[in-house]
């Protein structure tokens, strides 16, 4: 059974730092490209980022490029999302997922809240 947990969410003020990670287990998680996939308060799934089987290839949405590093540790099976000069329209929940695009979740996420 494919199991991934998020953690590492929290309130954090505008211009700092996360970092989310991406526990998985019941898969060969070193075989497959994962994902971030976040929502807004009251708005529709958002990729954010995707990174490929093996940590060479990543891309990210373009209100995250630049901020944002995707990573993984296939020794670990975690997958990490660092997270820098945050911004309020940055809050949300954020998920982790199988595949290297598209907004499908099946976990509860942890939630991002940048406020002052």
């Amino acid at each position: 059974e494919v199991q991934l947990l998020e953690s590492g969410g929290g309130l954090v003020q505008p211009g700092g730092s996360l970092t989310l990670s991406c526990a998985a287990s019941g898969f060969g998680f070193r075989a497959y490209g994962m994902r971030w996939v976040r929502q807004a308060p009251g708005k529709g799934l958002e990729w954010v980022s995707g990174i490929s089987n093996g940590g060479v290839t990543t891309d990210y949405a373009p209100s995250v490029k630049g901020r944002f590093t995707i990573s993984r540790d296939n020794a670990k099976s975690t997958l990490y999302l660092q997270m820098n000069s945050l911004k309020p329209e940055d809050t949300g929940i954020y998920f982790c997922g199988l595949g290297y695009t598209g907004t499908d979740v099946s976990t509860q996420g942890t939630q991002v809240t940048v406020s002052s």
